[in-house]
């Protein structure tokens, strides 16, 4: 019987890996990868040669009987995304479970993932919170922010650089424009940068700088 390894990948900063996962990667039979021209980058960056394989959205469903099939043939088989920790707002839970059904070993590798710095950075109560990644795009997305209109807890969202203005007025009208705010992008990169304050007030920051990047929003809970 093979085994599943749960590899996180930095999030933009190549040094952000684990001694264990740079190991890993160069040990299992396969590298199953979200985008493998992305994690060709980070492969070529530390020498590692192992063979890599698409694990995405639009094939885990068609794919994930032949890579069972595998790792029960004794093939060590190590998941990563394009960035952080495979399977939270990426894909990786329909393996995980599919590999727990068959009592395929499953072996999860601490690491890096957006939302914990950007959530630490936010100075807003950390000890309990609410995760919700990227809301729907159409089909329950108000239910789901309804849903949360009475949360005390500190919410945290995914959200792309094209929505994150329409989502920021969306928070307004629900949450009111005085509700507390912080806006991480482009985490351990270059550009890394977080803007803190009332919800009309960072809508206003967004409105004059264009957003870029990648977007970890967390939200103060009702008071």
């Amino acid at each position: 019987m093979g085994k599943l390894y749960i590899v996180p990948t930095p999030i933009g900063n190549l040094e952000d890996i684990t001694l264990r996962a740079l190991r890993i990667l160069q040990e299992v039979d396969i590298i199953l990868a979200e985008d493998t021209r992305t994690s060709k980058k980070l492969l070529q960056h530390y020498v590692i040669n192992t063979p890599m394989l698409s694990y995405h959205k639009f094939n885990e469903h068609q794919n994930l009987q032949n890579f069972i099939k595998q790792l029960k043939e004794g093939k060590q088989i190590a998941l990563i995304s394009d960035a952080g920790t495979p399977a939270i707002a990426d894909p990786g839970f329909l393996l995980v479970r599919e590999c727990i059904l068959e009592n395929i070993p499953v072996e999860s590798l601490p690491g890096a993932t957006a939302f914990v710095p950007a959530l630490i950075n936010s100075g807003f109560p950390n000890d309990r919170f609410v995760f919700e990644g990227f809301l729907p795009d159409k089909k329950g997305r108000n239910t789901r922010l309804q849903n949360l209109k009475e949360e005390t807890k500190t919410m945290i969202f995914y959200v792309s650089p094209h929505k994150l203005t329409k989502t920021l007025n969306e928070f307004i009208a629900l949450f009111g424009g005085s509700r507390k705010a912080s806006i991480s992008r482009e985490l351990t990169k270059i550009y890394e940068e977080t803007v803190r304050g009332e919800l009309s007030e960072v809508l206003d920051y967004f409105t004059k700088n264009p957003p870029k990047g990648e977007f970890v929003l967390i939200l103060s809970g009702k008071e």
